[in-house]
């Protein structure tokens, strides 16, 4: 899952991307409220950290401006600040904020308050679980099992196939499957996808057993929604 910090105090940013990927997230950064309209523009995050005091473009503004667009007014956001007073916190919780929390602040207190936020609003993205037919994924254990038999997936395969049934039924690109897979800053082949995928099939689908990955002629690859135990 991927969060957006908006802070422009950077050794606070830096603590907070080093103890997210610490616990597995993905992080984009950004300094500026501007900048930060700019990122969320080309992607969507799953959750926003967002500083009350920006230049370019204030917290407040900005949580507006998240609430006003139709792609990101069920974003959740935690509004960061130091401004502890009850007007201050109504206020940014009358925004749009999702959390409030006044720095100084735990930062294992704010990973709980991060997870708890999206355990409510994408409880299928932070399940140990997942599970589609006969093809269960354990997410903490790193294993797959398909008809009670488990399946040997390299890493790459493993994180392809989570991504994949995370949205049953999304049709994701070359690019956007590696963005999601590899990170975005990897720079590798497109073609590296289909390898990936191909190997994905391979291991999932034994004879006479349905393949769930749906190839999208001249889009890109699916796990297919309509996805069953019987050919």
């Amino acid at each position: 899952m991927r969060v957006l910090i908006v802070e422009d105090e950077e050794a606070l940013t830096t603590l907070l991307r080093y103890n997210l990927e610490s616990e597995g997230f993905s992080v984009d950064a950004a300094a500026r409220g501007d900048e930060a309209e700019l990122l969320l523009a080309e992607r969507t995050p799953d959750l926003v950290l967002l500083d009350w005091m920006l230049p370019g473009l204030s917290g407040i503004e900005l949580c507006r401006r998240i609430r006003a667009r139709r792609e990101t007014e069920r974003l959740p956001v935690i509004m960061l600040t130091a401004r502890g007073e009850e007007g201050d916190r109504v206020r940014g919780l009358g925004t749009g904020a999702d959390d409030y929390i006044v720095k100084p602040f735990s930062v294992p207190e704010l990973l709980a308050r991060v997870r708890a936020l999206l355990r409510r609003a994408k409880p299928a993205h932070v399940a140990d679980r997942l599970a589609a037919g006969d093809i269960e994924l354990d997410r903490t254990g790193h294993r797959v099992r398909r008809a009670g038999s488990e399946l040997h997936l390299g890493p790459t395969e493993f994180r392809l196939l989570e991504f994949l049934m995370l949205s049953p039924g999304r049709v994701f690109s070359r690019e956007q499957l590696l963005d999601g897979v590899w990170g975005h800053d990897v720079y590798i082949d497109e073609r590296t996808v289909d390898v990936h995928v191909g190997r994905l099939r391979k291991a999932l689908n034994g004879p006479r057993q349905v393949d769930p990955i749906r190839t999208v002629r001249g889009s890109g690859y699916a796990f297919d929604e309509t996805f069953t135990l019987e050919p």
